[in-house]
């Protein structure tokens, strides 16, 4: 399934840096970033509920936000990409 998660950590508190910083960690070890706050992770149900847990452990829920978007298993012809930075292809194989 492809969840789309966003985030907004009060960096302006103590410890905010930190967290932003872990929560950008947490999408990125699962998904792509697409906008700064913004990632496209596609992940399955077993794996979906160990990431956010971990994100709802690292953010302040009295100062930070997480939301979610569900887009489910058929989310290619959910999404439409127009302009710069194409979009990786999270299932196509992986050049090093």
């Amino acid at each position: 399934m492809l969840v789309l998660v966003t985030y907004d950590v009060n960096t302006s508190g103590p410890g905010g840096a930190g967290r932003l910083r872990r929560v950008a960690k947490a999408c990125r070890d699962y998904g792509q970033r697409v906008q700064y706050s913004v990632f496209e992770i596609e992940v399955d149900p077993a794996q979906w509920t160990m990431l956010k847990a971990r994100l709802e452990g690292i953010v302040d829920l009295e100062t930070d936000s997480l939301r979610y978007y569900y887009l489910g298993a058929n989310w290619q012809r959910r999404v439409e990409h127009v302009g710069a930075k194409p979009a990786a292809d999270l299932n196509g194989p992986l050049i090093i």
